[in-house]
């Protein structure tokens, strides 16, 4: 799946003010055709995901902006 595949729900100048990021490198929330997410973001060593899982983190914000695109 390529991410022009996705619907982009942040970074889209619905409300997350930054400003400072590039088209492709900030904390996203992406949604797929199936309605699942897809989440972009900085690496988290928090602790060791499973196979096949990885951890990102991304700011309060960006969370916000996905849910208000969607709606809810």
């Amino acid at each position: 799946m390529s991410r022009e595949e996705l619907t982009r729900l942040t970074g889209n100048g619905n409300g997350n003010g930054n400003g400072t990021c590039g088209k492709d490198d900030c904390p996203n929330v992406y949604r797929t055709d199936s309605g699942a997410f897809v989440v972009q973001g900085a690496v988290s060593h928090a602790f060791t995901a499973p196979d096949r899982e990885a951890l990102v983190e991304i700011p309060e914000e960006i969370l916000r902006e996905a849910v208000r695109a969607l709606g809810w």
